[in-house]
C-alpha cells in the first residue's frame, strides 16, 4: 500500500490497488515515512476502511491522539457488537466508542468514576448491547490492564444502540430533532458561540441529546441515585455550564412538563463544559 498522509508514527492513510482511502495501523509503521512511500501488510495490524467522508475524516482527526491499545480494543469491541447483533453499525460507531473507551480509561486511570443515571434502563431495553459491554469490559482489563465500572458497560450498550438508529425506525424523530435544536440553541445563545458541526466533540454532545430528547419525547423518568458529592462538584467546578443548563431545564419544564432530574442535569453540564471548551480553543 502506498502512503497518502502520515498520521503519527504508528498510523497512515493509505491508497489501496483500486485507489481507495484506508487508515491502516502498527507500531512504527510510519517510521521515516512520507506520503508516496510504500508500507508492506506484514507490518500493518490493522486496516479501517469508513466509506462514509464525514467518518473517515473524523477518525483521522480523532486516531491521531489516541494510543494504539485504545484504538484496537475499540475495533475489536465494534467486529464483536456488529457479528453478536448480526447488523451493519454506521460507520460513526469507530468515533464515538473508540473516543469513549479511550476517555472512559483515561479518567479510570485518573481516580474518576461517572455514574450512569441510565443503567437500569439500559439493562432492560438494551439486554444484547449490555451483554456486549460487559464482554467489553474484561476486554478492556486484559487488553489494557484497568478494570472499567460496570456503569461504562451501559455507557457502551447506548453507543451500539445508536449506531443502530439509522437503520431502524425511530419513533416521534420530528420531536426529537426539534428538542435538540431548541437546546443547541440555548448553549449557544448562553455562550454566544458558533459550533463546528464537523467537530468530534460537537458529534459527542449531539449523540448524548439524541438520547435525553427521545427519553423527553417518550416520557420516559428514570431513577435517581444517590450522587450528592459528584453533583456539587460538577456544579462547582463547571459553573457557566451548570448556569446554562439551569436555563435549559427551566424551559424544558415549562414547554415540555418535564422535570429533569439531578443525574440528568449532572452529564449535560459535563458534556456542555466539554463542547464549549473544545469550541473556544
Amino acid at each position: 500500500m502506498k502512503v497518502f498522509k502520515v498520521l503519527n508514527n504508528n498510523v497512515a492513510v493509505v491508497l489501496d490497488e483500486k485507489g481507495q482511502e484506508k487508515i491502516v495501523m502498527g507500531k512504527g509503521i510510519c517510521f521515516k515515512k512520507k506520503a508516496g512511500d510504500e508500507i508492506s501488510q506484514d507490518i500493518i495490524d490493522k486496516v479501517f476502511f469508513l466509506s462514509g467522508e464525514e467518518a473517515h475524516n473524523k477518525f483521522q482527526v480523532l486516531i491521531q491522539d489516541i494510543p494504539m491499545e485504545h484504538i484496537a480494543v475499540g475495533e475489536e469491541i465494534i467486529s464483536e457488537a456488529g457479528r453478536r447483533l448480526g447488523k451493519k453499525l454506521n460507520d460513526m460507531i469507530y468515533i464515538s466508542l473508540i473516543d469513549h473507551v479511550h476517555t472512559s480509561i483515561v479518567r479510570c486511570l485518573d481516580g474518576v468514576t461517572v455514574k450512569n443515571a441510565m443503567l437500569w434502563d439500559i439493562r432492560r431495553f438494551y439486554r444484547d448491547e449490555y451483554q456486549i459491554g460487559l464482554w467489553a469490559l474484561d476486554l478492556i482489563e486484559e487488553k489494557c490492564m484497568v478494570r472499567l465500572p460496570e456503569d461504562e458497560a451501559g455507557f457502551i450498550a447506548l453507543h451500539l444502540a445508536n449506531a443502530q438508529m439509522d437503520q431502524e425506525i425511530m419513533h416521534n424523530m420530528y420531536e426529537i430533532t426539534r428538542v435538540m435544536q431548541e437546546i443547541i440553541n440555548i448553549v449557544k445563545y448562553y455562550f454566544r458561540i458558533e459550533f463546528n458541526e464537523d467537530d468530534v466533540y460537537y458529534y459527542r454532545f449531539i449523540t448524548h441529546l439524541k438520547f435525553f430528547a427521545k427519553r423527553l419525547v417518550e416520557h420516559c423518568i428514570y431513577r435517581e441515585d444517590d450522587n450528592d458529592d459528584l453533583w456539587a462538584l460538577i456544579r462547582e467546578k463547571y459553573q457557566e455550564a451548570y448556569r446554562c443548563v439551569e436555563k435549559i431545564t427551566q424551559f424544558i419544564e415549562k414547554k415540555y412538563e418535564y422535570q429533569l432530574s439531578r443525574e440528568e442535569q449532572l452529564y449535560l453540564t459535563i458534556h456542555i463544559e466539554r463542547v464549549v471548551n473544545k469550541t473556544k480553543q
